[in-house]
């Protein structure tokens, strides 16, 4: 019912709107794009588009001034005097006559340096004018490529046909065109909500605009502004650490205010900054206006080369109030010789300024779409749309809804996954796939010669996997059924294993999923598996170190999870283990021939006949919940995406059981927890921190396999991103415990905060990453690791390595080394 009045009172203020509309350009008759248009002394607003065409809806056309504000021109403000309900209105701005006023600019007393001064002074007063508002939003945002090679790498570049049929002969096009239309709310600092009313999406009229004010509310009143690092304002409250400015002129704008056009400079390039202009307004030094730039590696974002973002502010004599009415954010960005670009413009309109909101208006909902946010017709989008579409935007719009009908019907469909679903002969080698798009189904075959399976160990030699899967889906109910079987061999024990899996999602609101496996494996004792496949595979066939110790797994289990409630995620699992020691098979190795490798036993590793544990089976069940505090979502017809809220820790919680075992020793219970937690400071980087602790009961005897094993690393290679679940140079089983336990990891990450600001090494475009590592448990020595190291290393824009000096002691044993993160490994495995 809220959802049909709000619909309701929308389309009665349509059909009660004026339109002036026409063509904004320069005296040369050059359009000019992103003008702000606004009516004086409301909050009616737009901008023009490319092509400098604008229109802006106001109540009724009698006798309104309508201004029109360009950075770099005169203001003009034209009063327009007419009873129909829609005008033309064809305007030419001049280039503003600017002047210092014959100021002598004196380094000892910089007067740019006064008026940034006045406005970090006056910038809570200036933020808190417009700290609780209601406003329209309308947004509208375009990813384009140009010059799309046919090769990378020498890899033939394949889009798809439905993504190649948007670019031209040279490989230029429109890959993602959407626009917005929503209500929202504000109060500061961290309260917001949006209801998006209408959403497009070019070419899919099931699809949802991600182009929200809810990830596009920059403020620069406040000290920083997130781009991926925390950048910082020009009028931060410790701006003059990071910038210098220059008063380059002043002018007036038409309500006779003197504003000041300054030039923001970067003290150091590498620092998180931004440069261009900020323009001052005299007196009260208010925003005016922003056109700022932001490179890409201060962002550290290598792949993109600019940014630049452009607002503006209009004046409402009555309240005395500048509020933010336009804002334009464009991308340049590149890899492989690939161009893309991107331009988001914003407009805000019909502000009201509230003394107190109701209780009830904020809560865990950022976003609301309406049910049929994504069904309005043209009609409905020509009548409100504030920004006319260019000429490419409607030839983009017609072209891709056009084809949409044919794209999605069983014919065409068909005919795209006959072309792509042809079977080869060496397919059988090499792996096949079929689709059935209008079904939505597909099969997979991994090929016998499934290479990137391939792997080493010393129990099983080479082995290699290959099996089937088959997936069916369905997106408007948020359902997805997956089958798996995967095979694997091994050539030294000259053994098949086979295991099968399947998993089926209900829906993508509480992502309500059921998912069961079974079958036989080889398994690391430790279920974490902190040591991958291509990392023991190098490590053996190149170095004879054998890390990665296994046992035969026969297993059956089935799991159950979904959100139980905001940010609470619980999940379930039984199933039946029968667990067989193993042994070494092989001795083979490219290097070091000589040497042994250690024993399958991770308890005795000169011990190559006595079994790391006895064979048993048991029965386990493990419930798990996950609790992000203050989570946040938005809420869409087709689900609901969750946001964690970085003010609060991520809890989990966990309790074990092991029953009806092969014998009464193996039988236990186990209670864990952990917190994870991500203290931002700002500019100066990021604290991260996981802690956990569990403990058993009646373990005394229980299999080693059950043991708590920690994530050690005897590699000295390193492939996550972080290391806040590891201990670097901590043997992988030395500490292993079955009564209680605590661990401690935490990792600060300066962002660059510190290494911007050291000579040569700043040319590195590096971070500085600082950790410590603890573990406690009982009857032995506390175990303790503290690194330094510089991350965000690489070459050009890939940034891949990381290097880690480590320092361990436990119980006076003393150890340093270094850990080489390679973290493209990632993907590897």
């Amino acid at each position: 019912m809220r959802n049909f009045t709000l619909i309701a009172f929308l389309f009665f203020s349509i059909s009660n709107f004026a339109q002036i509309k026409g063509t904004i350009t320069d005296d040369k008759g050059n359009p000019l794009p992103f003008v702000s248009v606004f009516e004086e002394n409301t909050y009616a607003s737009t901008t023009s588009n490319e092509q400098g065409k604008y229109q802006l809806n106001v109540k009724e056309i009698g006798k309104n001034k309508i201004t029109f504000q360009y950075l770099g021109f005169k203001t003009q403000k034209i009063a327009v005097d007419s009873g129909s309900k829609t005008i033309t209105l064809d305007v030419k701005l001049q280039e503003e006559s600017f002047a210092l006023n014959e100021v002598v600019i004196d380094p000892k007393n910089n007067p740019a340096n006064a008026i940034i001064r006045s406005a970090i002074a006056n910038k809570k007063e200036n933020s808190d004018k417009t700290g609780r508002y209601t406003a329209d939003f309308y947004s509208k945002g375009m990813f384009k490529v140009k010059d799309l090679p046919k090769k990378i790498l020498g890899q033939k570049v394949d889009l798809g046909e439905d993504m190649a049929s948007n670019l031209d002969s040279t490989g230029t096009g429109i890959l993602y065109l959407s626009e917005t239309i929503s209500k929202v709310s504000l109060e500061k600092p961290n309260k917001f909500k949006e209801n998006i009313i209408a959403s497009k999406v070019s070419g899919n009229n099931r699809g949802y605009s991600y182009n929200t004010a809810a990830l596009s509310n920059y403020d620069f009143y406040d000290n920083t502004l997130d781009f991926d690092v925390k950048m910082i304002s020009p009028i931060a409250d410790n701006a003059f650490s990071y910038y210098k400015y220059k008063l380059e002129s002043t002018f007036y704008d038409d309500n006779n205010q003197q504003i000041n056009k300054i030039k923001v400079t970067p003290k150091r390039d590498k620092e998180p900054v931004f440069e261009g202009y900020i323009y001052i307004v005299d007196d009260s030094f208010a925003i005016y206006a922003i056109d700022l730039d932001i490179k890409g590696y201060r962002m550290k974002n290598e792949f993109t080369e600019i940014m630049n973002l452009k607002q503006s502010f209009s004046y409402n004599s009555k309240n005395k109030i500048w509020s933010k009415n336009a804002q334009t954010l464009s991308f340049n960005a590149g890899i492989f010789g690939v161009k893309f670009s991107g331009n988001f413009n914003y407009v805000y309109s019909n502000y009201e300024f509230p003394a107190s909101f109701d209780k009830k208006t904020f809560g865990n909902e950022l976003v609301a779409f309406d049910l049929n946010a994504n069904k309005k017709d043209d009609a409905f989008w020509n009548e409100i749309r504030p920004i006319p579409l260019t000429i490419e935007e409607s030839s983009d719009y017609a072209k891709k809804d056009s084809l949409q009908t044919i794209r999605k019907s069983k014919k065409y469909t068909d005919s795209i996954d006959a072309k792509n679903n042809k079977f080869k002969v060496w397919d059988v080698l090499m792996g096949y796939d079929y689709k059935n798009t209008f079904r939505k189904y597909s099969f997979e075959y991994k090929g016998l010669l499934n290479i990137s399976s391939l792997s080493f160990n010393t129990v099983q030699g080479f082995n290699l996997d290959t099996g089937f899967s088959f997936k069916k889906w369905n997106e408007e109910e948020g359902k997805s059924t997956t089958i798996s079987t995967t095979f694997n061999y091994g050539f030294s024990d000259e053994r098949f294993r086979a295991i099968g899996e399947f998993s089926h999602r209900f829906n993508n609101i509480n992502y309500a999923t059921i998912w069961g496996s079974g079958g036989t494996k080889t398994a690391q004792f430790n279920g974490a598996e902190p040591i991958s496949k291509f990392i023991n595979s190098i490590s053996s066939l190149f170095f004879k170190d054998n890390y990665m110790k296994l046992y035969n797994l026969e297993f059956v289990q089935i799991n159950y999870g979904q959100d139980i409630a905001n940010g609470i995620n619980l999940t379930g699992r039984i199933g039946y283990e029968q667990r067989k020691p193993l042994f070494n098979t092989t001795d083979y190795s490219f290097f070091k021939k000589d040497d042994i490798y250690s024993s399958n036993n991770p308890l005795a590793p000169d011990d190559f006949t006595t079994p790391a544990f006895d064979q048993h089976h048991l029965f386990k069940a493990l419930v798990t919940s996950r609790i992000n505090f203050g989570n946040k979502y938005i809420s869409r017809p087709d689900g609901r995406f969750n946001f964690k809220d970085d003010k609060y820790p991520t809890v989990y919680l966990s309790f074990e059981k092991a029953f009806a075992a092969s014998e009464k020793k193996y039988e236990y219970e186990r209670i864990g927890a952990s917190v994870l937690y991500d203290l931002s400071l700002g500019n100066k980087g990021v604290l991260g921190t996981n802690f956990r602790a569990g403990k058993f009961f009646n373990a005394e005897n229980i299999s080693f396999i059950d043991y708590r094993h920690f994530n050690g690393n005897q590699t000295h290679i390193g492939t996550s991103e972080r290391y806040l679940n590891v201990f670097n140079m901590m043997p992988y089983y030395s500490n292993s415990t079955n009564d209680s336990y605590f661990e401690m990891h935490s990792e600060y990450n300066d962002t660059g905060f510190i290494m911007n600001k050291i000579p040569l090494l700043n040319l590195l475009k590096s971070t500085m990453n600082i950790g410590f590592h603890a573990l406690a448990i009982p009857d032995r020595k506390p175990y303790s690791e503290f690194t330094v190291g510089l991350d965000n290393l690489g070459f050009g824009k890939f940034k891949l390595f990381r290097v880690d000096y480590v320092h361990s002691y436990q119980g006076g044993i003393q150890q340093n080394g270094v850990v080489f993160g390679l973290k493209i490994l990632n993907a590897l495995d």
